[in-house]
């Protein structure tokens, strides 16, 4: 009995060849998709928009769909575009690539096939993805009489100055960040209403936009008010905050304005540009040794090896400054003088008591 070949039939449906304006359309629909993603899974916006800034950046040097990058265009693009670029910006942009390339077989693969004929792919792999680990830059901050100099010499400005809110302002979220450890973007982000004066034995602030761990998205926070930041908050409030609002009411308010209004004729918020160009001015008058190194990041690590110094011990350090990892926490303490010396130094004394005796 013989065999015979039947006819077989593609019942799939016939697909017209995609058109280059429907893959533009479709590259940015992707693209807009993998943003509400990420928002969706609680990233901070500055984390997605740094992710989507280094995926622009290959996308332009590549030339076409990131979804057509192959593992050689990896090899030439970190081997010879980033060979000598930091490699921090290496890791972060294999990183946002990897994320990326997930997101597209996720949701997508089929569609991308469907309409070019590509398997997606990521183009890093055990042998091109940029190897090494993003360190944390060693800030040494200044003295407790280098920034008594700084915020003295600061204070003293505000009788004098051209214009006395915006730097009377400054001056105050300056202060914020050295006494209580409070990152730049936390200050700006405050309302008014984020004090609670009637919290604990000094008062708190509430930061609702606390930086998450490894851009898990915002995390919030109570700050106390100690180490002197009551009075300097007690102080902007009452004496500076007026020159810019007369509504101590409204419902939103920053708690640290611009000198710009919105288009409700209340004021904007402040950008961190705004209290890094302060401090930065205010380093260069009145702190000439630090020229152009004081940023609002070597006053949180001033905040946090100064309560060290003063006794508070790491574990409330790590809840002030917010952090998730006590290891964290360590890399901000930075001990002037001889505390380490003189500990090594008790350490003997008390091994050479014991030892009385015994020989």
């Amino acid at each position: 009995m013989g065999l015979a070949l039947a006819v077989v039939r593609d019942v799939r449906e016939v697909r017209a060849p995609t058109s280059p304006e429907e893959l533009v359309d479709f590259e940015t629909d992707v693209l807009a998709g993998f943003v509400l993603a990420r928002a969706s899974a609680g990233l901070a916006d500055s984390t997605i928009r740094g992710d989507v800034g280094h995926l622009d950046q290959v996308r332009a040097w590549l030339g076409k769909p990131l979804w057509d990058m192959e593992p050689t265009d990896g090899d030439a693009y970190f081997g010879r575009v980033l060979r000598g670029v930091p490699s921090g910006t290496r890791l972060a942009r294999a990183q946002a690539i990897t994320t990326y390339f997930s997101y597209l077989e996720l949701r997508h693969q089929v569609e991308i096939h469907a309409m070019t004929g590509r398997v997606v792919a990521c183009p890093l792999d055990e042998m091109n993805r940029p190897r090494g680990a993003k360190q944390a830059k060693l800030r040494i901050p200044p003295t407790a009489a280098e920034t008594m100099t700084l915020f003295a010499g600061w204070s003293a400005e505000l009788a004098t100055c051209r214009k006395y809110a915006p730097t009377a302002r400054n001056y105050a979220a300056a202060r914020l960040m050295a006494e209580v450890g409070l990152r730049v973007n936390e200050v700006c982000g405050l309302d008014l209403s984020d004090v609670k004066w009637h919290l604990g034995r000094f008062g708190k602030i509430h930061v609702r936009h606390g930086k998450g761990s490894r851009g898990s998205g915002p995390k919030e926070r109570m700050v106390p008010l100690i180490n002197g930041a009551d009075r300097t908050l007690r102080w902007y409030v009452e004496d500076v905050w007026g020159h810019f609002d007369d509504d101590h009411t409204r419902p939103g308010a920053p708690l640290f304005p611009s000198e710009r209004c919105n288009g409700d004729g209340s004021c904007s918020r402040v950008g961190d540009d705004a209290l890094r160009r302060g401090l930065a001015a205010a380093a260069r008058d009145h702190l000439p040794s630090w020229p152009g190194a004081l940023t609002p990041h070597v006053l949180r690590h001033y905040c946090a090896s100064q309560l060290y110094h003063d006794g508070m011990d790491l574990i409330a350090i790590q809840e002030l400054l917010g952090h998730s990892w006590i290891a964290t926490t360590m890399r901000y303490v930075h001990v002037h003088r001889t505390r380490i010396e003189d500990a090594w130094t008790a350490g003997q004394l008390r091994a050479a008591r014991r030892l009385e005796g015994l020989i």
